[in-house]
């Protein structure tokens, strides 16, 4: 028989099956050949879309390390950072092949699914069913397809399995006919999966994680009607709240929040955990970890004072003391000093010698302040969000679920829509400030309790919602893109990481003893919310810990030289 060829782990890089004679398929062994067949063979089947889909790939911290919101140390060790914040991305990244393989491999498992699924179809399953996990496949074809657009922009585009001699030969597709055919997927998705489900269900693919996930990618590529119209039906939806502690959403405690719309969860039991690595470097050295994966300077720096100002323009910030009088979303992201953190105090001050252990009461050698361990935390910053002592007390063993998306992303999706059409009106303000309030722990109604936004100008309200996206979403992975389709990360990302003095001699010698310290004087902010430190810099008060570098090739990533070298007809994007 003869068998058509389904791309794998290796991309378009294809297996061969021969013509022959002979079904090598014993009837009672599972193959592409006699499964799809029964309900439980199709649930098996879609269960793959989770496992290959986004169990594998729960890491949002990778993206988010080739931002302007992270440091780490004074040296660049990931990956993902070599390929696009250093600027010397090649051909053979891992980051960029490795989303290229696996987005392959569930595309070529969607279409599969979809081929063979009328089996089930003559086998008596119900229509009902047959929706359901359709829906599933199309769902998963449409957000893989975004993926691989938004980074590579033309791609092969697949909707079926095809011969080997026929994908030797197949060249990249034009974006601009692919996006339609990624929201036809999109919108079979939307008809055919439910609002919700019940019992052990609830955390598959809904019709508000379509409408969501579509409404993200309409963004992405600027169509403004489209992704308006695809939040909205989601907020019409009414399946959705925001959640009401914000700092309480991203912690371990919190299972299948109200506002997530498409979640996994973690679980010790089945090994599904945070990123081991990330975890060591995301706890402070007090409490076992690295403390060396940090917010960067410029992400504080970004977060608005309670007077709804930034922070170059609010007579509210004290340079001194950085977290005071700030949007609350700033402690809630980034560990502020002198708190309780992880059951010890965290001050990284030089003079900050002995802090308490709270588990033992007792006063202990601090080792997150760099005059007593060198390699802490560079900028003497930590993260907060989503860590608290569950990370000690569970071994660090970290099953907080993975949130890809949540409703104040649509919202501010809405927002951004709507005010890039310039159709701004009350319900673009409320969007924002549900968001903004929801920070504060108060309703959108109370505009005396928070900086409700009220400007109704486009070039205001531009900045004001791509400044809520920055500090609502920090860590959340969501950063990259947004400086990619702003075109912002020419300048974002060819800015400095900067850093305390060291030694801690040093330190107390230009900066505490004179009372300078945290930052010695107030950072400009550029309508761009980019921070300026140079001022500080020039006086020797900081030191530059590492140079970002962009180059404008890195808009659109290299298509891997494995997919280049065996096949003529695919073409490398410009620069590489």
């Amino acid at each position: 028989m003869k068998h058509k060829f389904i791309i794998l782990a290796l991309g378009l890089g294809f297996l061969a099956s021969s013509c022959n004679d002979l079904d090598l398929v014993p009837l009672s062994e599972a193959s592409t050949e006699n499964w799809y067949s029964s309900e439980e063979e199709l649930l098996m089947a879609a269960n793959e879309f989770y496992k290959i889909g986004y169990w594998n790939k729960m890491n949002q911290g990778l993206l988010e390390q080739a931002t302007d919101n992270f440091t780490y140390r004074n040296v660049n060790r990931c990956n993902l950072l070599d390929g696009t914040v250093n600027g010397d991305g090649g051909t053979e990244n891992w980051y960029p092949v490795e989303q290229w393989q696996s987005n392959y491999k569930c595309i070529t498992m969607a279409n599969t699914f979809l081929e063979k699924s009328e089996r089930a179809e003559k086998a008596g399953v119900s229509e009902k069913i047959l929706n359901q996990y359709r829906g599933e496949a199309y769902f998963t074809r449409a957000c893989k397809y975004a993926v691989l657009v938004s980074f590579f922009g033309d791609v092969v585009w697949l909707d079926k399995n095809i011969y080997i001699e026929e994908a030797f030969q197949k060249g990249r597709t034009p974006k601009e006919e692919i996006i339609p055919l990624i929201y036809q997927d999109f919108d079979k998705a939307i008809s055919m999966l439910p609002v919700s489900y019940t019992g052990n269900s609830t955390q598959r693919f809904t019709k508000g994680a379509a409408l969501a996930m579509k409404a993200r990618f309409a963004l992405y590529m600027g169509d403004w009607e489209l992704a308006a119209e695809s939040a909205k039906a989601c907020m019409n939806l009414q399946a959705y709240q925001l959640h009401p502690d914000f700092s309480d959403l991203f912690l371990m405690n919190t299972k299948n929040s109200i506002e997530s719309i498409l979640v996994f969860p973690r679980s010790v039991q089945y090994n599904i955990l945070y990123d081991a690595t990330a975890t060591k470097n995301e706890l402070p050295r007090n409490a076992g970890g690295y403390g060396s994966y940090a917010p960067s300077w410029d992400l504080l720096a970004s977060f608005l004072c309670t007077d709804g100002l930034p922070i170059d323009e609010s007579p509210l910030f004290d340079p001194h003391n950085p977290f005071k009088n700030r949007d609350p979303r700033c402690t809630a992201t980034i560990v502020e000093f002198g708190t309780r953190h992880c059951s010890f105090d965290f001050d990284p001050h030089p003079d900050a010698l002995k802090v308490m252990n709270y588990k033992t009461g007792k006063m202990v050698t601090n080792q997150d302040t760099r005059a007593n361990a060198q390699y802490t935390s560079f900028n003497a910053l930590l993260w907060k969000k989503g860590i608290d002592d569950s990370w000690v007390d569970n071994k660090q063993k970290v099953e907080s679920d993975y949130i890809e998306i949540r409703y104040a992303e649509v919202l501010l999706t809405y927002a951004e829509a709507m005010i890039e059409l310039n159709k701004i009106d009350e319900s673009v303000l409320e969007a924002i400030n549900s968001v903004r309030a929801r920070a504060y722990g108060v309703k959108s109604s109370e505009t005396d309790k928070y900086p409700a936004v009220t400007a109704r100008d486009q070039k205001s309200l531009r900045q004001t919602v791509r400044l809520e996206r920055r500090v609502e979403f920090a860590k959340e992975g969501l950063r990259y893109m947004d400086l990619i389709r702003w075109k912002l990360a020419t300048k974002a990302l060819n800015t400095k990481n900067y850093g305390i003095l060291y030694p801690a001699d040093i330190l107390r010698d230009k900066v505490t003893s004179k009372g300078l310290w945290f930052w010695p004087t107030t950072p400009q902010i550029d309508e761009d919310g980019i921070a300026d430190f140079s001022a500080m810099e020039k006086e020797g008060l900081i030191q530059v810990l590492s140079q970002r570098k962009w180059d404008e090739r890195q808009y659109l990533w290299p298509i891997p030289t494995s997919e280049i070298i065996i096949n003529e007809n695919m073409k490398q994007n410009p620069g590489y």
